[in-house]
C-alpha cells in the first residue's frame, strides 16, 4: 500500500507539474504536454484495490456456522436418555456389628448405585440387632441386610415410644439366603474325646469332665463351666440364656463379651487341647479356623428350645428352634458330630434351627422406591460364595474390594438383579 501510495503521489506531482507548464507555455508546447493528461485520471485505476477489500470482508459472511444447528441435537439426545429410578435419591444403609455381614451390606451398597441410588458407607451405620430394627423403624436407616430369622424375629415385638410396634415399620423382603445361617456349639476335640462328654447335657453332668473344664476356663475355680457365647446386643446372647435355663444346664453359664475376642481365645484353646466350648455361625470365616473333625466338634443338645420362654426374655417366644418340629437338627455326620451317632436318623441334635438370612427394611422406604424393593426381592446370594468372601476379608481383605470383584465375576446374574429392578420402577 505504501509503494502504490508513493506512485499516486508522484502522478500527482506529474500532473501538477504539467499543469503549471500549460498555464505558462503556447499552443505548441500543449502538444508536448498532452501525455501528462491521463495522470488526471489515475484515481481509476486505484479503485480495483479499494474494491478488494470489502471481498475480503465478505467471505466470513458467506460461511456457515454448522455448530449452531449440531448443539440443540446433542440437548436433545441428553433428554432422550432415561433416568435411572435411584436419581436423586438418598439411602440410609446400616450393617450388623458382626464381621460376616459386612460383605452383603457393600453389596446390595453398590447394587442400589448401579440404579442411581446415592447409598451412604454402611459402615457409618454398624448396629446391633437390639439397635437396629429401632432405627429402621424410627427412619433412621433404610434398610439392613443382615437379618437372622427366625431368631430376630423378636425385635419386631418390640414397642416404640408411640405405642406401635417395630414390626408395624419394617417389612422383611427377598430371600437372600434361606436356610443359610447354621448356629451352635463347637467343643475342643480332644477333651471331648477324653471324658465322653458330646453334649452340653453330658459335660453338665460329668463331674470329672466339670473340674477339668472350669480349672482352666474364663473364671476358673468357680465351678460353673464357663463358655464362650455372645456379646450382650446380639440375638443370641437371649436365645443361649433361653437354652441354658430350658436345658437345665445348672453347671453351665455363657460368658458375654466381643466375640472376636472371645474367639481368638477359644481357637488358642481347642489348638492346645483345653477345654473349651464356643457358639459360632456359619456362613463364617470362623469354622476355618475351629474346624469340626479336626480340632473342634459340634456340640449336640438334648432338647430343643421351644417357645416356653423359661427365662421370661423379651419376645423369647420368638426363640424357638423347633420351627415347624424338625427344626435344631442338622445333616452333619459323627465324625463332626458325634452325637448324630446317637440318633436314629444320622442328624446331628445341634439345637439350632438353620436361619434365613433376609434384608430388613423401613416400610415407607419401600413403597417410595419400587425399584429398590424389587432389587432385594431379586437378589439370591450363595452360601458358599459369602464364606469364601469372608474367609478373604478374614485374611485382610476389604468387603468393598470383594463386593466390586464379586459383580464382576458375576455380571450376567447381576445383570438379571438390575434388569428386575428397572421393570419395577
Amino acid at each position: 500500500m505504501k509503494m502504490k501510495k508513493r506512485a499516486s503521489m508522484m502522478l500527482a506531482l506529474l500532473a501538477a507539474f504539467a499543469l503549471i507548464a500549460a498555464s505558462c507555455g503556447d499552443d505548441d508546447d500543449d502538444a508536448t504536454v498532452e501525455p501528462a493528461a491521463p495522470a488526471v485520471e489515475e484515481p481509476a485505476a486505484e479503485e480495483p484495490m479499494a474494491e478488494e477489500e470489502p471481498m475480503a470482508e465478505e467471505e466470513p459472511m458467506a460461511e456457515e456456522e454448522p455448530m449452531a444447528e449440531e448443539e440443540p441435537m446433542a440437548e436433545e439426545e441428553a433428554m432422550a436418555e432415561p433416568m435411572l429410578p435411584g436419581e436423586g435419591v438418598d439411602v440410609i444403609a446400616g450393617r450388623a456389628n458382626w464381621s460376616t455381614g459386612y460383605f452383603q451390606a457393600e453389596l446390595y451398597k453398590q447394587l442400589l448405585e448401579e440404579l442411581g441410588y446415592n447409598v451412604s458407607d454402611p459402615a457409618e451405620l454398624e448396629l446391633g440387632p437390639n439397635n437396629g430394627y429401632v432405627a429402621m423403624a424410627q427412619g433412621d436407616m433404610d434398610f439392613w441386610p443382615n437379618s437372622w430369622y427366625p431368631g430376630h424375629l423378636a425385635w419386631l415385638a418390640g414397642e416404640l415410644p408411640d405405642g406401635s410396634l417395630v414390626g408395624d415399620h419394617v417389612s422383611i423382603v427377598g430371600e437372600e439366603m434361606i436356610a443359610g445361617g447354621l448356629q451352635g456349639f463347637l467343643i475342643t476335640k480332644s477333651f471331648a474325646d477324653e471324658y465322653g462328654v458330646y453334649t452340653l447335657d453330658e459335660l453338665n453332668d460329668n463331674a470329672e469332665a466339670l473340674a477339668a473344664f472350669d480349672a482352666t476356663d474364663p473364671v476358673p475355680g468357680n465351678g460353673i463351666a464357663d463358655i464362650f457365647g455372645c456379646p450382650e446386643s446380639w440375638t443370641c446372647d437371649n436365645i443361649i440364656t433361653n437354652q441354658i435355663a430350658f436345658s437345665g444346664w445348672d453347671n453351665i453359664q455363657q460368658t458375654i463379651a466381643g466375640y472376636d475376642a472371645m474367639f481368638a481365645q477359644a481357637v488358642d484353646s481347642a489348638n492346645e487341647g483345653v477345654p473349651m466350648v464356643a457358639y459360632t455361625w456359619t456362613p463364617s470365616a470362623y469354622i476355618t479356623q475351629l474346624r469340626p473333625g479336626d480340632n473342634v466338634y459340634w456340640a449336640g443338645v438334648g432338647a430343643i428350645l421351644d417357645d416356653s420362654n423359661p427365662a421370661n426374655q423379651e419376645g423369647g417366644a420368638e426363640h424357638d428352634q423347633r420351627g415347624d418340629g424338625s427344626g435344631g437338627y442338622a445333616a452333619i455326620g459323627p465324625d463332626q458330630c458325634p452325637a448324630a451317632a446317637d440318633n436314629a436318623d444320622g442328624l446331628c441334635p445341634i439345637g439350632w434351627i438353620a436361619a434365613d438370612i433376609l434384608i430388613t427394611a423401613n416400610n415407607e422406604f419401600l413403597a417410595a422406591n419400587p425399584a429398590a424393593e424389587a432389587l432385594f426381592e431379586a437378589v439370591k446370594l450363595s452360601v458358599i460364595d459369602v464364606s469364601l468372601a469372608n474367609v478373604e476379608q478374614g485374611e485382610g481383605a476389604d468387603p468393598t474390594d470383594l463386593a466390586t470383584q464379586w459383580l464382576a465375576d458375576n455380571r450376567a446374574l447381576a445383570d438379571e438383579w438390575i434388569a428386575a429392578a428397572l421393570a419395577a420402577a
